[in-house]
């Protein structure tokens, strides 16, 4: 069979680790077995010591999983890739699994609720120095580095402000410092921004988002160099249990067949969305990457092949008129989740980033006028004809005698 990192993306999410059993399926098998069975005793314990390659316990592995796991790690250029039940679970795992009480982490403020609340709450409940730095600014990136750090995360776009950090340059600073970097791809996906290459050593995906992009199932991905998969994340993972179940593996490996013809398309879209919201008086502003207007637009375009297909916005007059705003929507749904073929939009101080306090999210450029927008695959006109009568209502005078 054709080695499937050689491929070129489109192919090898399609073909990438296909592995037909002996009835020559079409598709993917789904194993849905928890255990598998031994030809003698001594291949068991052949097995358990690591002598042989054998499935024991879909715990551990499953072949559907490795399917969907060698098609991941070609895809994004890495050694080894290993799935978890869902994306927090991968982000935890790739943490906890490195960590140890006395270690230092730095990152990135900007990052999902549940990310920052691990870095904030959790890691210093084990004796883990968590650190924060603003992560667009070099210099701060720079004095939290002149430290030796165990590790460093960040997450580029991030979540919800789109705000970007210089992974190569970060990457530079961290493995002087002595750190492993984690990188939040989940925004980029792998088609548009390639961690590894910039010179990070893990990537972590939720793969609820644009691999299986149907709103359909949970999942998590980890990848890097295959020494740190297999001696450091491979046995926290075993013993702890956070693994994806097949299903929801071959679930997520029908989707990410069709994932760079949903985020090319999904990508069009966003752009064309936030060139018009751009021009709506009701709004104070966008933030979309591969805008000139965008503060990091240089660095997007040095280190993404497009801008991705999240538009985020302040609306002005803050909470009520985001409220009545999104209320309005017709065809736009409201929900927390994104990289999904429906629209969907979110208010992150009431939702996301809730709990992360008024004050971090002030920092972090949350206001209540901010509106998360993931951009789906309707036909773009009919998305902005929402959008507009969304918009239009916040300017009668029903509306705002309502209030």
């Amino acid at each position: 069979m054709t080695d499937s990192r050689k491929l070129r993306p489109a192919t090898q999410l399609v073909r990438g680790g296909l592995n037909r059993s002996n009835h020559g399926e079409t598709a993917e098998a789904l194993f849905l077995t928890s255990g598998f069975v031994y030809d003698s005793a001594e291949q068991a314990e052949a097995t358990f010591k690591n002598e042989i390659q054998h499935y024991q316990y879909s715990r551990f592995g499953n072949p559907t999983l490795t399917m969907l796991e060698d098609r991941l790690a070609a895809l994004e250029g890495a050694e080894a890739c290993r799935l978890m039940a869902t994306g927090m679970a991968a982000v935890h795992s790739a943490l906890l699994s490195h960590l140890k009480t006395g270690d230092r982490l730095v990152a990135s403020r900007a990052l999902f609720g549940s990310c920052h609340w691990i870095v904030s709450t959790l890691l210093p409940r084990y004796g883990i120095e968590s650190v924060f730095v603003d992560g667009g600014d070099l210099d701060q990136w720079r004095a939290a580095l002149s430290i030796p750090t165990t590790m460093v995360l960040l997450e580029s776009p991030s979540n919800p402000m789109l705000d970007l950090v210089d992974v190569e340059a970060v990457c530079e600073l961290a493995h002087q410092a002595g750190a492993l970097v984690v990188v939040d791809n989940v925004f980029a996906t792998p088609l548009l921004q390639r961690p590894l290459e910039q010179g990070a050593d893990v990537v972590v995906y939720s793969c609820t988002k644009h691999m299986d992009g149907q709103g359909r199932v949970l999942g998590g991905a980890v990848l890097g160099r295959q020494k740190w998969v297999d001696e450091v994340l491979q046995p926290f993972i075993r013993n702890t249990g956070p693994g994806m179940s097949p299903f929801n593996a071959w679930v997520i490996l029908k989707g990410v067949e069709t994932l760079k013809l949903r985020v090319d398309q999904m990508c069009r879209n966003a752009a064309a969305v936030a060139d018009f919201l751009a021009e709506r008086a009701e709004i104070a502003r966008v933030f979309y990457p591969f805008r000139p207007d965008h503060p990091q637009h240089a660095l997007a375009v040095r280190q993404m092949t497009a801008g991705g297909t999240l538009v985020t916005f302040n609306i002005k007059g803050g909470k009520a008129e985001c409220f009545r705003f999104m209320n309005a929507l017709k065809l736009v749904d409201i929900s927390n989740n994104l990289g999904d073929s429906k629209s969907l939009a979110t208010h992150p101080a009431t939702t996301t980033h809730m709990r992360v306090g008024e004050e971090e999210r002030a920092r972090l450029g949350i206001s209540d006028g901010t509106v998360r927008l993931s951009v789906g695959l309707e036909d773009v006109g009919d998305l902005i004809e929402d959008l507009a009568q969304a918009l239009d209502t916040l300017a009668t005078p029903a509306a705002r005698a309502a209030e």
